[in-house]
């Protein structure tokens, strides 16, 4: 497993991941996506999407508004319940998350966990209010407070009637969204891992009462092979379930899918089960009556909901560790490699001239063209071809096409192979069918 100092490494001298605002040296927990690493959110972004929504029937989007009424966040629970414990050291003055001692490092001895040695000295645990507290508009009263949302279920909850109204949706069906959601985490760290700001994948599954319990079977599998289906390890996914006296509020039951990070276990994604927690609590604070109707039986029905929430950037890191390898060539070279899917790669073929005459670049730019509006492609003609081969595997491009004399006169590029090394002689035309056949596997 990459170190996170590597990898962070990686990312800045790559342009994946910069820490924000560097120049006036850096801003706790924040993080800027560099023209590779916004390629590589995006792309694992729209393979989500095509997954959850475009390839199904059953599933419809929305994008819903970062700042909602803050009645929303009183009935959801999340104002007076969205609470992590918080024990402060009087030593070292240090902060953490009561429950979460164990994955921290004491700032005055980093091999020791916070309380592991005498010098410790801390507090009785107390409740810390993660939502993050903003003002709409000019007067700054409490009737201007509102909330950064700390997650987009709600905006789908308080869509309900909305979206199935419009669309004439049929139980069970789901509504699926991609957005930024803020919380006031007492601690972050560990690269970007755990932030302040971050962006989540969620899908609420309506359904009947009685289906909810197989559904959440369904979707806990569904989305493990997801995982797996973008290139993600088996090796290091697992399914976890919550007991159940750590269940949030409004759950019947949750299930992890964690991954193995360089640190141990952690949490990539929940699938959970939340009955009809949601459209009660905002039917009762509203009156409006967020129910479906069986068109049968003209009976009404409280949906069940269960939900897969995904963390895309969560995600984002999780496919920089996974695809990461140090390789020791037969020659005794050793190369830096990111092994992404072709689904996810920011860049999915490179294309090279092999010298910057004889009609080579220009051809090289013709084939460049010709597949831009099918993958991600990117021109380079800069050193020898060797060293360029190792930068695109430093960034995890799965194929390299190179134009050279033969090209000009038979129509076939050298197409090479990121994990295998190999080459081949590829005829232009079909350089697409034969990328898109891989993406596949």
């Amino acid at each position: 497993m990459v170190a996170l100092d590597v990898l962070r490494s990686l990312c800045k001298r790559r342009g994946f991941v910069f820490q924000a605002s560097e120049i006036y040296g850096g801003f706790e927990s924040t993080w800027d996506f560099g023209p590779l690493g916004v390629e590589l959110k995006r792309r694992i972004a729209d393979a989500w999407w095509r997954d959850m929504v475009v390839s199904r029937e059953d599933i419809v989007g929305i994008d819903s508004a970062i700042l909602q009424s803050p009645k929303v966040w009183d009935t959801s629970g999340h104002v007076s319940g969205f609470n992590d414990p918080l024990v402060d050291c009087k030593t070292c003055q240090g902060r953490f998350r009561a429950d979460q001692l164990q994955e921290s490092a004491c700032p005055r001895k980093p091999s020791k966990h916070p309380g592991e040695h005498g010098d410790c000295d801390l507090t009785e645990p107390r409740q810390f209010n993660m939502m993050f507290k903003t003002r709409v508009g000019p007067v700054e009263d409490s009737a201007a407070i509102a909330y950064l949302r700390p997650e987009t279920a709600q905006g789908i909850f308080t869509n309900f009637l909305n979206v199935q109204q419009s669309m004439r949706l049929k139980l069970p069906f789901g509504i699926a969204q991609i957005g930024k959601s803020f919380r006031n985490e007492i601690v972050t760290g560990n690269f970007f891992f755990r932030t302040r700001e971050f962006e989540q994948m969620e899908m609420e599954y309506f359904c009947r009462p009685e289906q909810a319990a197989d559904l959440y079977g369904y979707w806990i599998k569904e989305r493990l092979n997801w995982y797996h289906s973008i290139g993600i390890s088996p090796d290091n996914l697992r399914a976890e379930e919550h007991a159940e006296k750590d269940l949030a509020h409004y759950a019947a039951a949750c299930t992890d899918i964690e991954y193995r990070y360089p640190w141990g276990w952690g949490e990539l994604e929940g699938i959970a089960n939340r009955t009809d927690f949601d459209l009660n609590a905002h039917a009762q604070a509203t009156g409006k009556k967020l129910q479906w109707m069986d068109p049968q039986t003209n009976e009404w029905i409280t949906p069940h909901v269960v939900e897969p929430a995904a963390g895309l950037t969560r995600t984002v890191l999780v496919a920089l560790m996974d695809a990461y390898d140090d390789e020791t060539l037969e020659d005794g070279s050793e190369r830096n490699v990111l092994r992404f899917h072709p689904r996810i790669a920011p860049v999915t073929l490179a294309v090279f001239p092999l010298v910057k005459k004889e009609g080579m670049p220009e051809k090289a730019r013709e084939i460049l063209k010709r597949y831009l509006d099918r993958f991600p492609c990117l021109y380079d003609a800069g050193g020898a071809i060797g060293r360029r081969y190792r930068r695109q595997d430093e960034i995890g491009t799965p194929f390299c096409a190179t134009v050279d004399g033969q090209t000009l006169e038979d129509g076939t590029v050298t197409l090479r192979d990121r994990d295998t090394m190999k080459q081949d002689r590829v005829k232009i035309e079909a350089l697409g069918d034969h990328i898109d056949e891989a993406s596949r596997r």
